[in-house]
């Protein structure tokens, strides 16, 4: 199963979180920043995971754009999941499932939950456990391939 993360990493906490999961998924998983990230990337994936971090209460502009230009050009119903990075407050934003709701629209299907993963104040670093959860979600992606 050949596996792209795109991530967007302010402080480098999301970074982490997405390479986790795609050393979790095996060596088919390639990690892309959304910055670097080309449609040619897309070419023979089965899974597409998204992720960044929540900023001003949405994903980050670049995500957006990068999100925004795929619509009608993924294959149709490619799998996808989606996660974010956040601050732990009792009200925060969601970019998890905005990505999802675009993933969607682009012509993507979605496999598995969105997952938020928790950072310590505005730069982190991740709360103990993060890179534990993030590994275990990957693997249960994985199994349901």
């Amino acid at each position: 199963m050949k596996t792209l993360v795109v991530c967007d990493s302010n402080y480098g906490n999301t970074k982490l979180i997405a390479l986790e999961i795609a050393k979790s998924i095996g060596e088919s998983a390639k990690v892309v920043l959304t910055k670097n990230f080309k449609e040619a990337d897309l070419n023979g994936i089965d899974l597409l995971i998204f992720g960044c971090p929540i900023i001003g209460w949405r994903p980050t502009e670049t995500t957006l754009k990068v999100l925004e230009n795929l619509k009608g050009k993924l294959k149709k119903d490619l799998k996808f999941a989606t996660f974010d990075t956040r601050v732990k407050l009792f009200i925060h934003g969601d970019a998890k499932e905005k990505m999802a709701e675009m993933l969607r629209a682009a012509g993507g299907k979605r496999v598995f939950e969105s997952q938020a993963f928790y950072v310590k104040g505005k730069e982190g670093p991740l709360f103990p456990g993060e890179l534990e959860k993030a590994a275990s979600w990957a693997k249960l992606i994985k199994s349901k391939m």
